[in-house]
């Protein structure tokens, strides 16, 4: 199939220029799509699948905060057990091709563009969102790879995002709290329904938030999907040195913790290993897999931390329950002296919310645009700080410096200059911000706390003191 755009940056363009909402809810238009193109990816609700069969399990992933850590955990263990795996997830940090991984690696630019032309020739007057087109993309790639086993992160809620138009063979659904109100609903009820919208009939259902919202099990009970509730059907339990975890006739004992820190990854592993569970008799992993799978994880910008003089954290938290999250994290990270924060968000985020999780524990506020629309600027962030660390009673003693940065690039270089080796250094509050870090490389912040350049052979990516 010959592609119309030789590359996936024009691609990408084009699809920008598709559709004048950058979201519309809505699963009429991507669905008849992707009936056009006559691609099957899973098991269609109206068939029956049984170990023989020769499609890839679907495990469909929702949730406000924790979805890239499960899907991560989720595919490396499926990796370690010798399964051909695919993952959608979104958004990006640096590159687009982040978004689609088989075989744990993210494919090729070249690899998409057909894709992408089966869409363009299937869509006809279609006129899908950016989302909408690059999803229909990148699972056509998914079902032609040839996998045991395909992950798909969804992006905007669960009943109408793009992806829920495959049936899922093991939904997930991570936390659930305050986001994307103006879209989902205005409280945890309304937006918990809307995420149970990837439930399937007869289909397990994993749920790990440990108080998910009645509207979830009612949901869960009305379609008849097999419910697994976190501290019913799963559990975990764990000291200093290790943890266990317990399904319905499965356990696993003396575990290491995952390789991604953060107090809140048990529960997401915890909804891996149901999943795992659940599917057993397709996707038999083995014990081993789990254990190597949980260790070698990686996922950038979920709690990275990066070892250097100064500490570098990088963190994608963009509402106030991942900057909760965080807050816990930082605060059981051991004695640092100051603490510098590089920040840029989202203006429609409850960005008051994020900041005063944090208050008590941030010296100095770099806040800096970033390179889309929807961003506050870096005056609204530092003008809303002041405002909170002003008001009666705010935590912050004393007050905390705050200055502005054109790009979280210059914000970072920024806070380094102000740092002792021996503080952190902390970049959070969108996927662009953090992205905006990772442009050349991780940073490495190994650079001698002296005025002056670095010596001759310094490596490319550490910053100057």
């Amino acid at each position: 199939m010959t592609s119309r755009y030789a590359t996936l940056a024009d691609w990408l363009s084009h699809c920008e220029r598709l559709h004048t909402a950058e979201i519309e809810l809505g699963l009429d238009r991507v669905a008849g799509v992707w009936r056009r193109m006559g691609v099957t990816l899973g098991t269609p609700m109206d068939a029956s699948v049984d170990a023989s069969v020769d499609v890839p399990v679907v495990f469909t992933v929702a949730g406000t905060n924790g979805k890239g850590s499960t899907c991560a955990m989720l595919e490396n263990i499926l990796l370690s057990g010798g399964f051909r795996t695919g993952v959608y997830g979104s958004p990006h940090l640096v590159h687009f091709e982040e978004r689609c991984r088989v075989m744990g690696m993210p494919v090729k630019a070249d690899e998409l563009l057909p894709h992408f032309e089966a869409v363009e020739q299937a869509r006809g007057d279609s006129p899908l969102t950016y989302f909408e087109f690059t999803t229909l993309a990148i699972l056509r790639l998914l079902a032609h790879a040839g996998l045991d086993a395909v992950i798909l992160e969804v992006g905007l809620g669960g009943r109408l995002d793009a992806v829920n138009i495959i049936d899922a063979d093991c939904a997930m659904i991570t936390s659930i709290d305050l986001d994307h109100m103006e879209f989902l609903g205005p409280d945890r009820e309304a937006i918990g329904r809307e995420k149970a919208g990837i439930m399937r009939a007869g289909r397990p259902a994993v749920v790990s938030d440990p108080k998910p919202p009645q509207s979830v099990v009612a949901h869960a009970e009305s379609v008849e999907a097999d419910l697994w509730l976190f501290g019913r059907d799963h559990n975990y339990a764990g000291d200093r040195q290790q943890w266990s975890w317990g399904g319905r006739s499965k356990r696993f004992n003396g575990m290491a913790y995952p390789s991604l820190r953060g107090a809140n990854q048990l529960l997401n592993a915890s909804g891996v290993l149901a999943a795992l569970e659940a599917v057993r008799h397709r996707l038999p992993v083995p014990a081993q897999a789990v254990r190597t799978g949980l260790a070698t994880v990686e996922l950038p910008g979920r709690f990275q931390i990066v070892p250097g003089q100064p500490t570098l954290i990088l963190d994608v938290a963009h509402n106030p329950h991942a900057a909760a999250t965080l807050a816990v994290n930082l605060d059981q990270m051991g004695f640092f002296p100051r603490t510098h924060v590089v920040w840029g968000a989202m203006a429609d985020k409850d960005m008051a919310g994020m900041v005063e999780k944090l208050l008590p524990l941030v010296d100095a506020w770099h806040c800096c645009d970033l390179p889309t629309p929807r961003a506050a600027s870096a005056q609204q962030l530092a003008d809303l700080v002041r405002a909170l660390q002003a008001q009666p009673g705010a935590a912050t003693q004393p007050k905390a410096t705050v200055s502005t940065h054109p790009d979280p690039m210059a914000a970072l270089h920024a806070a380094l200059a102000q740092a002792d080796p021996a503080d952190r250094i902390l970049v959070f509050g969108s996927f662009f911000t953090v992205g905006g870090v990772l442009h050349e490389g991780l940073p490495r912040l190994n650079a001698p706390h002296m005025p002056g350049n670095l010596p001759p052979n310094a490596p490319p990516n550490a910053l100057p003191g």
